[in-house]
């Protein structure tokens, strides 16, 4: 995996420092397109996974061509439609809309090289949805989009698995993109909603207008504070244990002698405590939120269940330049970390071990 998020930064700084000088969609689908693929793992010259013009009669039609399609025992499983790396993509999803419904693909992909639409059929079975359930850019995507992109990747794929996760993805960014227009500017509908509960009066124009700067006010103070309260709360739920850990040894109001260490020079960081609510978080569909802890010490900090260090699930090297994730797996497996967001990566493997103290 850590590989994996080094090939798709690579790529990112790669795009940026050439895209300018791509000035057509066969230079686009040779240095951008390609070596994505390429990154997710399959062989792009290999016509067993990676099958250029790919033949989708539509129709009367015969003969028609889609860009790219990945195989999987001789079946197509992706298709992909290309377009050039300065073209506008929301004009041109009609294409990939014919093709879909005429091969046994459950995902298609519309692209310019920066840009990855992913569509499925979630609303009509073998019809492709109008809307994609996951836009990927190489320009501007977050750790967790990422994570969701190592999903395609040749060694995990799996159409069912994907298609579960598919419709989750489709409607929390369709929910998540109405409220950041909402954040941005509250229409007069949003406005009204709020309104209904805490103002009595009829909700007039005026009414609507008036409180536009109140509604946006409360918004953000509400956001902050419910993010003040989460760090707070993970802070205060560990912080009454006065046992401390140094180098795997339980320090409660003594002196350790030979590493001249005292409680008082452990200093728990606002990084660490963000690190412990991402852990904690990533566990809550599996594992009790009550049960997950954490115990800081010089070197690293613990995250474990129970509030027994022999459960400990993972351990956070925040104190350094180099960061890092240890997980406590047979290999005691470490992953570098550029920032705290990171973590989100690594889900699976943290599940994984936190599972066998279940």
């Amino acid at each position: 995996m850590e590989n994996f998020i080094q090939q798709i930064k690579a790529l990112s700084s790669r795009i940026e420092r050439i895209k300018d000088n791509i000035k057509t969609e066969e230079a686009t689908k040779t240095s951008l397109i390609m070596p994505f693929i390429q990154a997710l793992g399959y062989d792009i010259f290999n016509p067993e996974e990676f099958v250029p013009e790919f033949i989708a009669d539509v129709g009367i039609k015969k003969g028609e061509k889609i860009d790219y399609a990945i195989i999987d025992s001789n079946n197509p499983v992706i298709l992909i439609e290309a377009k050039s790396v300065h073209e506008d993509l929301l004009k041109h999803d009609s294409q990939l809309f014919r093709y879909f419904g005429t091969t046994k693909a459950k995902f298609a992909i519309l692209t310019n090289g920066i840009e990855y639409r992913f569509y499925t059929d979630l609303e009509e079975p073998n019809r492709m949805d109008i809307k994609p359930f996951f836009i990927f850019n190489l320009l501007e995507f977050r750790d967790n989009d990422v994570y969701e992109i190592a999903k395609f990747r040749k060694n995990v794929f799996n159409v069912e698995n994907v298609l579960t996760t598919a419709s989750e993805l489709k409607y929390t960014s369709e929910i998540k993109q109405f409220l950041n227009q909402q954040w941005e500017e509250p229409n007069d509908e949003f406005i009204k909603f709020i309104l209904s509960d805490v103002y009595q009066g009829v909700k007039t124009k005026k009414v609507i207008d008036n409180f536009r700067g109140t509604v946006q006010k409360s918004l953000t103070q509400f956001v902050n504070e419910k993010v003040n309260d989460k760090l707070q709360k993970a802070l205060n739920s560990s912080s009454a244990s006065e046992e401390h850990i140094v180098e795997g040894e339980v320090l409660k109001d003594e002196y350790v002698a030979e590493d001249k260490v005292t409680i008082e020079t452990i200093v728990t960081t606002e990084e660490e405590i963000e690190g412990y609510v991402f852990v904690k978080l990533l566990l809550k569909d599996e594992i009790d939120s009550s049960r997950v802890h954490y115990r800081d010490n010089k070197s690293y900090f613990n995250v474990l269940l129970d509030n027994s260090i022999r459960k400990w699930v993972c351990r956070l090297g925040f104190n350094t330049a180099n960061k890092y994730i240890q997980l406590n797996d047979e290999e005691k497996t470490i992953y570098k970390l550029n920032d705290v967001n990171e973590i989100s990566l690594y889900r699976d493997e943290i599940l994984e071990v936190a599972k066998q103290f279940q």
